[in-house]
Formats: C-alpha cells, sequence, structure tokens
C-alpha cells in the first residue's frame, strides 16, 4: 500500500527506515534541546541554585512526555497495522481519539498542578529555598501540559505520511524557545518565571503546526470526525483502553526516567548536597537527548514493524529492528567517547564557574554515567520493538525492571563504591536488564 512517498509493504526497509530515522530524528533532537536549552541559559543566566530547582521539578515533565508518548505511540501502532489491512477510516478514527483523549487528561493534569505546585515539587524532594523556586518553575510550566504532551504524540500521527513536516514543526518549536529563551532571561530579566513561558510558547508554536496538518482533508492520517453517541463513546473508550495497553511501555520509559531522576536526587543530595544535585542535574539535562535518538530510531522502525508484522511480512520487520539495534550501538559508542574527553566543557555549558564544587563534581561523574548509553540504548530498542509487535506484557514488564533496577543500584552501589557507586547505578540497572533481554531472546529462538 502507498502512502504518499512512503511505500511501507515494498519499498527496501533500509531505504524506508532512512527516509524516516533522519527527520525523525531532528525532530526529536530539536525536542530534547527544550530542555538543554533551558538548563543552558538558567544555569548561565540565574545560577546553580536554579538548575538544581528545575531539575527538582523535571520528573513533572518526564511523566507528562510518557503520557504523550503513551497516546503516540499507542494510536500510532494502532493506526498502521489498520493502515496495512486497507481500513484508513479506521486509522482516522483512531488517531482522534487519541487527540481527545489525550486533551482531556492533559488538561486536568495541568489544573492539578497548578493549584498545588509546592505540593508537587516537595513531594519530589525539594528542601528549603529549593522549594519556592521549583514551584514556581512548575506552576508556570504546567499552563503549557495540553502543548507538551500534545507535541510529543502529534508526530507519531505525521510521520505515518509526512515525517519531514513533523520535522520542521519540532524545529519551529525548538527555534521559538530558543530565542525567548534569550530575551526573557537575559534581557528581561525574568528568571525562571520567563524561562517556562519561553517553552510554553515554543510548544505552542509546534503543537499547532501539527493540528493544522492533520486537519488538512488532502492527507491520508487526518483528523476524523467522531459521532457523539453510546455506541461510539464505548468504542471511543475500547479503543482508547487498547492504545494505552500498546502504548503503556512507552509511558513507563519516561516514568522511569523521572524515578531515576527522583531517586538520583535525593542520594545526591544526602551525600552531596545542593552540589550534588546541580551536577547530577546536568545529566539529568542531556540524558533526554540521549532518550529522543533512541527513540527517533524506535519510532522510525515502528511503522515498518508494525505495518509489515500486520500483513505478515515478518522478514521486514526483523530486518528494520537489526537496523535500529546497529544505529543504536553506534550512536552510544560515539555519544560516550564525547562524554569521556569532553566531559569539562560539555558541563561549563551550563555552570560556567570551573572552581565551584558543583562542577567539580558534574565533571568526575560525566564519563561514568555515560558507561549506561549503550546498555540504555539496547533497551529503548527491544521495550519498541516488542511494543510494535503487540507483545505487550514482555514490554511492559521490561520497562518496570529497568526502571526498579537502576532505584535499586542507587541505594546499594553507594555503600560499595562511595560517589561513584551513584554515577555507576543507572548502568547497573540497564546492563542487567540487557543481560535479561539477551536470556529471553535465546529463549525465543531455542522454542523456535
Amino acid at each position: 500500500m502507498q502512502r504518499d512517498n512512503l511505500d511501507f509493504r515494498n519499498m527496501s526497509v533500509s531505504k524506508l527506515y532512512t527516509k524516516q530515522l533522519f527527520p525523525t530524528l531532528l525532530g526529536m533532537v530539536s525536542s530534547a534541546l527544550f530542555t538543554v536549552v533551558d538548563g543552558i541559559f538558567v544555569g548561565r543566566g540565574i545560577g546553580s541554585d536554579a538548575i538544581a530547582a528545575v531539575n527538582i521539578a523535571a520528573p513533572v515533565f518526564m511523566i507528562a512526555a510518557g503520557l504523550g508518548l503513551m497516546f503516540g505511540m499507542g494510536g500510532g501502532i494502532l493506526a498502521s497495522i489498520n493502515l496495512s489491512r486497507g481500513k484508513r477510516l479506521i486509522a482516522n478514527i483512531n488517531v482522534t481519539q487519541a487527540v481527545v483523549m489525550l486533551t482531556i487528561v492533559s488538561v486536568a493534569m495541568g489544573i492539578l498542578l497548578t493549584v498545588f505546585p509546592e505540593t508537587a515539587v516537595t513531594l519530589l524532594g525539594a528542601e528549603g529555598h529549593l522549594t519556592e523556586l521549583a514551584a514556581e518553575y512548575l506552576f508556570w510550566f504546567s499552563i503549557s501540559i495540553p502543548s507538551t504532551v500534545l507535541l510529543v504524540a502529534l508526530p507519531f500521527f505525521v510521520r505515518l505520511t509526512n515525517p519531514n513536516f513533523a520535522m520542521w514543526a519540532m524545529l519551529a518549536a525548538t527555534f521559538v524557545n530558543i530565542l525567548l529563551d534569550y530575551i526573557f532571561i537575559f534581557i528581561f530579566g525574568w528568571g525562571l518565571f520567563g524561562a517556562a513561558i519561553a517553552t510554553d510558547l515554543g510548544e505552542l508554536v509546534g503543537t499547532f503546526m501539527l493540528l493544522i496538518y492533520l486537519f488538512r482533508p488532502s492527507v491520508a492520517i487526518r483528523f476524523a470526525r467522531l459521532k457523539v453517541s453510546v455506541k461510539s463513546i464505548r468504542l471511543t473508550l475500547r479503543n482508547t483502553w487498547y492504545m494505552l495497553k500498546l502504548g503503556v511501555s512507552s509511558c513507563l520509559s519516561e516514568v522511569t526516567i523521572a524515578v531515576m531522576a527522583i531517586a538520583g536526587n535525593y542520594v545526591f543530595m544526602s551525600h552531596l548536597g545542593t552540589d550534588g544535585v546541580a551536577a547530577y542535574s546536568i545529566v539529568c539535562y542531556l540524558f533526554p537527548i540521549i532518550f529522543m535518538v533512541f527513540n527517533a530510531m524506535v519510532q522510525s522502525a515502528q511503522p515498518i514493524i508494525s505495518y509489515n508484522y500486520g500483513c505478515g511480512q515478518i522478514a521486514r520487520s526483523n530486518k528494520a529492528l537489526r537496523l535500529s539495534v546497529t544505529s543504536a550501538v553506534i550512536f552510544a559508542l560515539m555519544i560516550s567517547g564525547l562524554f569521556v574527553y569532553f566531559s569539562g566543557d560539555i558541563v561549563s555549558l551550563f555552570l560556567p564557574d570551573r572552581e565551584s564544587h558543583a562542577w567539580q563534581y558534574a565533571v568526575a561523574g560525566l564519563p561514568l554515567f555515560a558507561v549506561d548509553y549503550i546498555f540504555f540504548g539496547i533497551n529503548v530498542i527491544a521495550i519498541g520493538y516488542y511494543t510494535s509487535i503487540e507483545r505487550i506484557n514482555r514490554a511492559m514488564r521490561l520497562t518496570l525492571l529497568r526502571g526498579v533496577l537502576p532505584v535499586l543500584f542507587f541505594f546499594v552501589l553507594p555503600l560499595l563504591f562511595g560517589v561513584t557507586g551513584i554515577w555507576l547505578a543507572v548502568a547497573a540497572g540497564d546492563m542487567t536488564a540487557v543481560a535479561i533481554i539477551v536470556i529471553l531472546t535465546l529463549r525465543d529462538k531455542k522454542r523456535g
């Protein structure tokens, strides 16, 4: 079946993957730059306490992104499978149902966070003066929670027909955010309020572009009119539940990163105080870029895997999996090398004072944390693959496992290796999860 210039049934898998990967990668990395640019401007324009405060609130952003991934991945897989079976109208209904339900959930989440920001940051581990700073940032950021989750989810649907447009929407959002970050923080002097509002407006621009695209009657995947009846509502709820089952592992991936941030903040605060949290925040600012690159590889392979799985061409699905694993390993090795050899320069982007304890802690820790990336990438690809072929239970169990293991190691390894053990905790968790994936794969092959 031909969809614009993407023939998922007959085109070379390598060519399909490449055509999906580069625009998806640019779009996802630009999305991650929201967080990184905020970190650079906040660290240089406001100070290390401010960057620590934003890191305290960061798990909320990750959970919001997780909601977008859950509905986007779940709706995208369901739409891909229906398209492979010639059911285009049903695929459009799936997309519409996902967006409607996600909007309702995100609005409710945004209202709660704007009403109780201090309660939220206190639960996330904020103490003393960091509580006020983190609450201020979270309050203004929460206004745009619906835009945040839609900007994550909508590209899944747009990429089914036009990955380039999804990329441009993400790039536009990032450009607006960077420009406004500079204006609001350095020129207007608005502090954390300015950083949050810059992100809000940038996300609104990207979301608006994607929504307009999906309203166009000329594209294959677009919004469809939903009937308002008891039967239609039941069908929407049933489909939404199935989307959530398909996408829950993607959501849990973000939640596990949030849990990693919360546990890390707590342990670093216990061992090294505020400077330790500030140092760890550098990793937390950079980690979304790493995750988004791996996620781009998953999203590039997902429609190929799901479509061909839906029409019984398993060899093509497996080839897409191999391409994504190879891409992940190469990227992980490259980025780990950069973090080892240029850790001082990277940390200085966020914390220019090279004499501070926070800078010294971060420079020492960044290369240690980088050990994780190759194992993290393999985990993300494997979980995305199992989700794409509807092996939901395995994907969810693996996601929960790689969420629990780092937290466990956060509290065990420092007893054995001190602060070095804290930096290596996430790598130890992901390494253990990869070992389990290898065992499961060998068992599957043995069973035939």
